[in-house]
C-alpha cells in the first residue's frame, strides 16, 4: 500500500488559503531532500487545535469616547 503525503501546495488547498508557506506549520511527517510532506491526518489535527480568529487578544477595539 502507498502512503500519500501532501505538498505545501496540498496543505493549502485542504486549509482553504493561498499560500500553506506563511502558516507556522506543523513539522513534516516526511521529508525527501528539502521537500516536505506531511498526512493529511496530520495536517487536520493541527488545524483543528489552531486559535480561532481574534482568540488571544488580538488588537483592541477602538473606544469611541465622546
Amino acid at each position: 500500500m502507498t502512503t500519500e503525503y501532501l505538498g505545501v501546495k496540498q496543505v493549502a488547498e485542504r486549509l482553504g488559503v493561498a499560500n500553506a508557506a506563511a502558516y507556522d506549520l506543523p513539522e513534516p511527517d516526511v521529508r525527501i531532500g528539502r521537500t516536505r510532506g506531511w498526512l493529511p491526518e496530520t495536517i487536520d489535527r493541527w488545524n483543528a487545535q489552531r486559535p480561532g480568529r481574534g482568540v488571544g487578544g488580538g488588537r483592541p477595539r477602538k473606544q469611541n469616547d465622546k
